[in-house]
């Protein structure tokens, strides 16, 4: 899981160094490619076979998917990558709060709201743009899960994953072009990109399928709230982004906020007792 979170941080810090020549455009469209050729070879999608109600929510997906990043990137270039991964995260945060009616989670919704505000607060540097489409990557991500649970029972394995990754680089393939025409990219840069696409897309897909077979999913989710925390750290030595101390205290709020909701829940549901029938 540690291996997963750095990857995945340390993948959108390297990307960013290709900014200056590819600009997080460019970065997004190899990372679509990578994950596509790492998606197609695991889940290897009968295309053929698939009928429209299998096609429009793969076809969504690869739009959210592709606008999540892109969003995501172009926000890490703004405003740093601890807070852009930071305003991302409040989407699965708001699919799991959204979830229930428990008196905790309305406190984790209102602890996350103000660590938002702390965040958001006006100042003379404030990038509210690049705080917009932070949490336009917030909406992508819970569209994402939402899309990603239809796509998964509609169709087999990560045959709709790897179908909507395929879509998603044949979208930005054009894209890619032009950015390649006009800035011509150099080894650095190129190799920036495609490492981002390997950290940030392969290497953490693979990870986490083999962890949630040994680790129970609520611990899984438990533990993704401290990304935020893993990309301001990756952020100040990779990047050398600080953050101040109030910063720090809306981050904090925030994963806080998910983590406090994750566990509660899984206690509420480890002293439940079962619904099967004892034998």
């Amino acid at each position: 899981m540690v291996g997963s979170g750095l990857c995945n941080q340390t993948g959108a810090a390297v990307g960013s160094l290709a900014f200056p020549v590819l600009g997080p455009v460019g970065v997004v469209a190899v990372r679509q490619y990578v994950a596509a050729v790492v998606l197609w070879a695991v889940g290897r999608p009968r295309l053929r076979s698939f009928t429209w109600s299998q096609w429009w929510p793969v076809l969504l997906l690869a739009v959210v998917f592709g606008t999540m990043n892109l969003s995501l990137y172009t926000a890490v270039d703004r405003v740093g990558l601890g807070l852009a991964v930071t305003l991302e995260f409040l989407g699965p945060l708001a699919i799991a709060l959204a979830a229930t009616r428990r008196r905790t989670d309305a406190c984790c919704a209102l602890l996350a709201a103000a660590g938002v505000l702390v965040l958001m607060r006006p100042r003379p540097s404030t990038d509210y743009p690049g705080m917009g489409l932070g949490l336009l990557a917030a909406v992508c991500w819970a569209s994402y899960i939402l899309l990603n649970r239809t796509v998964g029972r509609r169709l087999p394995g990560a045959q709709g994953s790897a179908a909507a990754a395929g879509v998603s680089a044949l979208l930005f393939l054009p894209v890619g072009i032009l950015v390649a025409v006009r800035h011509p990219p150099t080894l650095a840069a190129a190799g920036c990109a495609v490492a981002a696409g390997v950290l940030s897309s392969a290497v953490p897909y693979l990870a986490d399928l083999f962890t949630l077979r040994r680790v129970p999913a609520p611990a899984f989710g438990l533990f993704m709230s401290v990304n935020p925390v893993l990309a301001a750290l990756v952020g100040l030595v990779v990047l050398g982004q600080r953050l101040d101390w109030t910063e720090w205290a809306g981050m904090a709020a925030v994963v806080t906020a998910n983590g406090l909701s994750i566990a509660t829940s899984r206690h509420q549901t480890e002293a439940q007792p079962s619904a099967r029938p004892s034998r």
